[in-house]
């Protein structure tokens, strides 16, 4: 009697399993779509950096409904095999064509720069190439320091702004004495304008570059720093200021009129005086008679 009650009780809890089985799978069908199966879509296989040359071990084709997907997904290897990346592809990520140079780009550093831009390589220092400092995909202000044509005091400006840093690294080169030694150098992507700008620049003086967040995107005006304003206590520099011309006047001179010269004469006849008065050409005037 207990072997057929537990006989019983097996065969029941079977087909509930059962049951539950066939609700569980019509669930997943459901979510699915009605009739919909899963179509081949290629996926990083691993963790893909930029530059690089994607490989046949690099991706891997999985099955997946099509109402999971996004838009311009490849369903072969073949379609992207030997294609650069120019954006970070993390494992199991799909691979889309904005992830990816052109098809006759290639791969490594040309694979990054869009149409209409420009690399550009500029030497910095030490400070600058601390790893973990500046590093691939950040964004940069390019400042310039050296003594302006006919001053004499160092100053610094900012050349460039907002600048994105595409590749960094290190190159061998020779010293004055003729060591080997290492020099950081930083790849800039840039316009073809800023391009003729940063490698003048980096021909007039010392070149540094200013990390800056990459939520700021403004264009800042920011004025030129001198040496002479470094320093507590020194005179300021004095601005040349540029007085009007003063306008001069000349009046014409006065014409002055010498007083005549006057010589009078008494002259006595019996009991009459004259007065008789003789000018400078000596003509006489009849003066007063007086008594």
């Amino acid at each position: 009697m207990n072997r057929t009650r537990l006989l019983m009780i097996g065969v029941l809890a079977l087909a509930l399993g059962t049951v539950a089985g066939l609700i569980a799978y019509r669930n997943l069908q459901s979510r699915s779509g009605p009739g919909e199966s899963g179509v081949p879509v290629v996926v990083a296989a691993d963790d893909i950096q930029v530059g690089a040359r994607i490989e046949e071990h690099d991706v891997r084709i999985t099955n997946l409904p099509p109402s999971s997907l996004p838009a311009n997904t490849y369903d072969r290897r073949s379609k992207v095999l030997g294609r650069g990346v120019v954006v970070p592809i993390a494992k199991g990520e799909f691979i889309l064509p904005s992830k990816l140079a052109g098809e006759e780009s290639g791969a490594g550093l040309p694979s990054l720069i869009p149409n209409g831009m420009r690399a550009v390589s500029v030497r910095v220092n030490e400070i600058v190439s601390v790893v973990g400092v500046v590093i691939q995909k950040n964004r940069v202000d390019v400042l310039l320091t050296g003594t302006p044509e006919g001053g004499n005091d160092q100053e610094t400006t900012t050349v460039l702004q907002n600048v994105r840093v595409i590749a960094t690294g290190h190159t061998l080169e020779h010293s004055a004495t003729g060591e080997a030694q290492n020099t950081a150098v930083i790849t800039l992507l840039v316009s073809p304008d800023d391009a003729q700008r940063l490698t003048l620049a980096s021909s007039q003086g010392h070149i540094q570059l200013a990390l800056r967040s990459p939520l700021d995107t403004k264009q800042d005006d920011v004025a030129s720093s001198s040496a002479r304003g470094l320093y507590k206590g020194s005179a300021p520099a004095v601005t040349p200021v540029r007085l009007p011309h003063a306008v001069v006047v000349k009046k014409p001179a006065a014409i002055v009129t010498p007083a005549s010269s006057v010589v009078s004469v008494e002259v006595i006849e019996g009991d009459k005086k004259k007065e008789v008065k003789f000018d400078e050409q000596g003509s006489g005037t009849k003066g007063s008679d007086t008594k």
